[in-house]
């Protein structure tokens, strides 16, 4: 007989509505992630009503640490814990804006014992400042001009709350753009500190430093800042940067750690450097009982690469960006003609992608997690090689997700142990913006949603469990409110299963089933938030749970977005102005400090998919304005205002703001040979889209081979050089490069 272990759900009892990424137009919750079909693998939430969650970390004692990208970080006792505690709120420090915040986290090896929570997060001043600087809220972060440091620091623990000062380890990691900031956070078997950071540079154009208000404000040689400051190790003409690279650090100083590869180096900043030539390492994790440190590093048009260094104190790893993508040159990099790349691509040492997928392509086949959305590799997790509660093929697995589709991944190991590039298989589908991966105390993975919530996946040991799931209406109102409630889609993996659910219901969450039935009504006489939780059981006993908070003898507020209409659209570096209101029926009109607005930038694919970045959060205001941002198009903006009444329930409305848009075609002479534009390389004629006043660079690679002929870039129409930044004007143009045959004829 087999034995099926019980998984439990632990949810808070009243959901926050408007902090998730895309927030429902209801109360109403989104559904239970989908997992690999008959896995036996089960999605469940396990706690909820966060901001925004990006860390989470698994204490010895069994406590629960999270941190919010705004910069709070809580801490639960268990998972049982419905109301954390404030360990530390770092606000006023962090600079929370678009992907920058507070983005690592990592207790000491012995903690409690030794009691030192490890923080990574961008600071909210330019280099030589003081925070608060930006508060949050710089106007135009995509023009270049919001520069912006980062620090890491340590926080000592007393039971459960921060006590003393924030330490700070490690300043650094300019950053003039708003992406590609700091990463992640994780110590090694020796006790070292492992620090990770993107570059820092513009994510939509090939930026060497020639780009921004100022431009090159962070100080580095000509053609080697930017995406090129991932190289710094190898321009040798200034200190090296921490942007691009993986750091190998003393916990309790910050500095070199010993046996580093460049221990011998006069810089002090190439002594903690152990890998260089990285993008944006958001994540990275290291092999259980060895040394390697594997990286996932994104991608920008081509390629998501998993990265492998295999001895940090040996290896000073150069994984090739911005020369490399993947397994293959980046083309508008190098179509720039740029020293750094050139001796790079003479030398030929660039450490290859471990394991690498391309954007175009499923990253298994038939997972069923799409590429339309885009990609972008994310979190990662080992699990353990014995003593786990999943089944004994995924003992010493790599585990990696994708932000934009979605999913998550298995690397299953060899027979030696180590995750075998040809043995991926999907694991979980529908994830929706997770952020990191952990290992529970149980064996169970658990993972941070961006939307506010913290999800576990388990196993049921063969059999596939249920997944419980219900509606009801309405949830809120006066009393006596009577709800209908349904559970109609709720599913079983196993089909023979789906005919054998039993039902069970407790309405407010106080132990006691009150109910059993598929679809029940129950009344609420008297007033009060309650939590209705629904069990549904299979015929051999495995069993799912789900949650939804009820408010009776209240309803929720009305919010009411005046401007901008959905109608309104706008380009780039365009102030806009918002207002709005809200009123509840009890409560009536609401003060502006109920009222919270989101301002979100959908980046879509070509394919139409879209993935979502937070921009700005404005709070308790009634009006407000912010300036158009520069993306790459297809792209548009979603504004969300969240209204949250006295007793705390919460509506939320969005507004879709289309750009205007501009139509450049691309020429040249002869026709057929070869120009980039932003992150595509293409063969002449072809168009690209712009949001009208976005920029982007323009490069004609010479020389060029074209039917056995060599072609060399001789002018631009608009005078520019072989490589320069263009801006979409009101309407279309025609950009020509004329090229000559090598001889001159």
């Amino acid at each position: 007989m087999r034995v099926h272990r019980r998984l439990v759900t632990v949810v808070t009892g009243l959901l926050t509505f408007g902090l998730a990424l895309a927030p429902p137009a209801s109360a109403q919750p989104q559904a239970p992630a989908a997992l690999a079909a008959q896995s036996g693998f089960v999605d469940q939430v396990a706690l909820s009503g966060l901001s925004q969650p990006t860390n989470l970390e698994f204490a010895k004692d069994g406590r629960l640490f999270v941190a919010e990208k705004r910069g709070v970080i809580k801490v639960y006792d268990n998972l049982a814990d419905t109301t954390p505690t404030v360990f530390a709120d770092l606000t006023a420090n962090v600079h929370h804006q678009w992907d920058r915040g507070l983005l690592g986290m990592a207790l000491s090896p012995d903690f409690p014992a030794d009691p030192w929570v490890y923080v990574l997060y961008t600071y909210d001043a330019p280099p030589g400042k003081t925070a608060p600087y930006w508060h949050d809220v710089c106007a135009e972060p995509t023009d270049g001009s919001c520069l912006a440091t980062s620090r890491l620091s340590r926080l000592k623990a007393s039971g459960n709350v921060m006590t003393g000062k924030e330490e700070v380890l490690l300043t650094g990691w300019c950053q003039q753009f708003p992406s590609h900031s700091v990463g992640d956070l994780k110590f090694g078997r020796d006790g070292m500190l492992y620090v990770s950071a993107g570059e820092g540079a513009n994510f939509t154009k090939v930026d060497y430093g020639q780009l921004g208000t100022p431009v090159n404000p962070c100080g580095d040689p000509a053609r080697e800042g930017g995406a090129l400051r991932a190289q710094d190790l190898r321009g040798g003409t200034d200190p090296a940067a921490y942007n691009g690279t993986l750091l190998r650090l003393d916990p309790t100083t910050g500095k070199a750690a010993e046996g580093n590869p460049g221990s011998g180096a006069t810089d002090e900043a190439a002594r903690r450097i152990v890998a260089y030539g990285l993008r944006n390492p958001f994540r990275f994790n290291i092999r259980p009982g060895t040394d390697e440190v594997w990286l996932g590093d994104v991608g920008w048009n081509g390629y998501e690469e998993i990265d492998r260094l295999k001895s940090p104190k040996d290896d000073l790893a150069n994984f090739g960006w911005p020369c490399y993508e993947g397994p293959d040159r980046m083309r508008s990099y190098d179509n720039a003609d740029l020293p750094l790349c050139e001796s790079l691509y003479t030398a030929g040492d660039a450490a290859m992608p471990y394991f690498s997928y391309a954007h175009t392509k499923a990253v298994a086949s038939g997972d069923g997690c799409g590429t339309a959305a885009g990609s972008a590799v994310g979190a990662s997790l080992f699990y353990p090689g014995e003593g786990g509660s999943y089944p004994d093929e995924y003992a010493g697995a790599f585990l990696f997700s994708d932000y934009p589709r979605n999913c998550v991944w298995a690397m299953l190991a060899d027979d030696d142990g180590v995750p075998d590039p040809e043995q991926v298989a999907v694991l979980a589908r529908d994830t929706i913006a997770l952020t990191d991966l952990a290992l529970g105390p149980e064996g169970d993975v658990f993972y941070t949603s961006r939307g506010g919530t913290i999800h576990r996946i388990g196993h049921t040991g063969g059999n596939g469990a249920p997944t419980a799931y219900f509606t009801a209406k309405p949830t809120s109102g006066p009393v006596p409110l009577t709800v209908e409630f349904d559970a109609a889609a709720s599913t079983d993996p196993d089909i023979l299963d789906l005919a054998e659910l039993t039902y069970q219901w407790d309405f407010t969450s106080d132990g006691t089933w009150d109910d059993t039935g598929r679809s029940v009504q129950h009344t609420y006489p008297e007033a009060g938030r309650f939590t209705a939780k629904l069990r549904v059981t299979d015929a051999l006993g495995a069993y799912d749970e789900h949650t939804l908070a009820i408010r009776a003898g209240g309803s929720a507020p009305a919010p009411v977005l005046e401007w901008p209409k959905t109608s309104r659209v706008w380009h780039v570096g365009e102030k806009v102005t918002f207002q709005g209101h809200a009123t509840d029926p009890e409560q009536g009109k609401l003060p502006a400090s109920a009222l919270a607005w989101q301002l979100r930038l959908q980046h879509c694919s070509d394919g139409g998919g879209c993935h979502t970045h937070v921009v700005s959060d404005f709070a308790a205001v009634a009006k407000g304005s912010f300036t158009g941002p520069e993306h790459e198009f297809p792209s548009y903006l979603e504004l969300a205002l969240t209204a949250t009444d006295a007793d705390g329930l919460s509506a939320t409305v969005v507004n879709r703001l289309d750009p205007k848009t501009v139509k450049l075609t691309f020429q040249t002479e002869p026709s057929g040979l070869e120009l980039t534009v932003g992150s595509y390389t293409g063969k002449t004629p072809f168009t690209r889209e712009l949001i009208q006043g976005a920029s982007t660079t323009v490069t004609a690679g010479s020389p060029q081979d074209d039917d056995g002929d060599t072609y060399v870039w001789k002018s631009w129409s608009d005078k520019g050089r072989a490589t320069h930044v263009v801006k979409a004007p009101p309407k279309g143009r025609t950009l020509t490069a004329v090229f000559a045959e090598q001889d001159g004829r």
